[in-house]
Formats: structure tokens, C-alpha cells, sequence
């Protein structure tokens, strides 16, 4: 069974974020960079059905050069080989990372795609829908725990009321929830070994994709700082207080 999984370059979930002063997107200086939590997650999942069930983890990553060092680590993980797909700092939406996917899937023809649910930096859990609806392929998405047998993968996904089991066919798309798994340390050997693995560059006007974005962010800002709350003395003077407060706006 060979497995494709898209890893995204984010920074750090632990980083101190600022934005430039211009608004027009986040000072990089001395922020780490990190394979998005939930990808990690996916990764790990993937190898798992691997051990399990023989085959290929094949890495993903869509972005700058600078990515390269996040493909290395998922293949330390014990990733089989990566590809990048160089977009020379283009600025992408969703659409447009969905329909690169869609040409890579097509190329590289993986009997499952695991990615992550969401990339932290953005949040927008849009790719995985968008990538089932551009292949025509089933999707489970939210995933906390995956069974793989006789070419139907069986998905528990979290759900607002709880969980629900759905069992799609293969092909699919899987995204993955924090639940899922632990994902593991890459080893010193692991480490040793990624160097020596196949990463395949392709650059993005290979492609043929039109990367024209149907989402523009104009620009970003901090949210306002929280007020100071205030302290009351009694019962008596917080239910004065609270008579006193304004209709909330919901």
C-alpha cells in the first residue's frame, strides 16, 4: 500500500508570534519551524499502517527550498522518500495547494492520502474537503482512530456530539484529529539514514496549475489586548454589577 502525506512548514506552536509592521504577514526572525502538529500526527499514522501492512510513505510538502528540512525529519521518522514542490515564495490559498495535490496524486497514484486536519498558522481545514471533492474520492475527515482492511479503511471521527464510524473505500482521503496518535522521535539512525533518501524537487510551473487565488488576505492584525477585569467585594455588589452591564452583543 503505498501512502501519501502532505506536511506543511509552520512555525512552532510554542513561538512567540509578531506580525511585520506593515500588517502584511508574520516576522519570521527567530521563529522556529516545525512540521504542522497535525501532519505530524499523519505521518505517524501513516508509518503505523505501514508496520502493519507493508508498503510506502511517500512526503509531501508544498513551499519554499526552506521546507526541505521538514520533509528530512518526516523521513527520519521512517518516511520512504519526499517530494517537494517548489513554489518559489508564491503566495497560495487552499484552492491552489488542493489542486497541486491533485496533480501529484495523479502522478504518484497512492492507494491513501493521511494528512492533517488543519495547519496551524492558518486553521482554515479546507484542503483535505477540497482535495476528496477535486479527485472524487471519499473522505473521512477528524480522524481519532483508522483500521485498514480488505481496501476499506474504518474512521472513528470526532464529531460535536461525540463520535461517529464511517467506513469509506480506497482510495480516500483521511485527515487526522489530535487524538489520533503519539507521534514518535526520529532516531539517530533515522537521522542518518534521511539523508541518504530520494527527494524529488519539482518546480510549481511544471505543473501547469493555475494558482490564481480565490482567497486574498489584505492584511493581518493582533487582536485587541484583553481588559483588566474587576474585583467586587461581595455577593451583593456583583449582582449590582452584573444588573449594571450592557445586553451582550449575541
Amino acid at each position: 500500500m503505498k501512502i501519501l502525506v502532505p506536511i506543511k512548514r509552520t512555525h512552532d506552536p510554542y513561538s512567540k508570534i509578531k506580525l511585520k509592521p506593515d500588517g502584511s504577514g508574520i516576522d519570521t526572525s527567530n521563529i522556529k519551524f516545525v512540521i504542522n502538529p497535525f501532519d505530524e500526527i499523519a505521518v505517524e499514522e501513516a508509518l503505523r499502517k505501514k508496520e502493519k501492512h507493508g508498503g510506502e510513505v511517500v512526503i509531501l510538502s508544498i513551499g519554499t527550498q526552506e521546507a526541505v528540512e521538514q520533509i528530512r525529519t518526516a523521513l527520519a521518522m521512517g518516511a520512504d522518500r519526499g517530494i517537494l514542490v517548489d513554489t518559489a515564495g508564491k503566495t497560495l490559498d487552499q484552492d491552489s495547494i488542493a489542486r497541486i495535490m491533485v496533480k501529484i496524486i495523479g502522478e504518484e497514484k497512492p492507494d491513501l492520502v493521511i494528512m492533517g486536519k488543519q495547519a496551524i498558522d492558518d486553521d482554515s481545514n479546507q484542503v483535505g474537503q477540497l482535495l476528496s471533492e477535486y479527485l472524487n474520492w471519499p473522505q473521512a475527515t477528524f480522524a481519532s482512530k483508522v483500521d485498514i482492511q480488505d481496501k476499506k479503511a474504518t474512521v472513528v471521527r470526532e464529531v460535536d456530539g461525540g463520535l461517529e464510524t464511517v467506513e469509506v473505500d480506497l482510495p480516500a482521503i483521511i485527515t487526522t484529529d489530535l487524538r489520533l496518535n503519539q507521534p514518535r522521535y526520529a532516531s539517530l539512525p533515522g537521522i542518518m539514514k534521511a539523508k541518504q533518501k530520494p527527494l524529488k524537487v519539482v518546480k510549481l510551473d511544471e505543473l501547469g496549475v493555475d494558482i490564481t487565488p480565490k482567497v486574498v488576505v489584505e492584511k493581518l492584525e493582533t487582536p485587541p489586548e484583553r481588559k483588566a477585569g474587576i474585583k467586587v467585594k461581595d455577593v451583593d455588589e456583583l449582582i449590582a454589577k452584573l444588573k449594571e452591564m450592557k445586553a451582550l452583543p449575541f
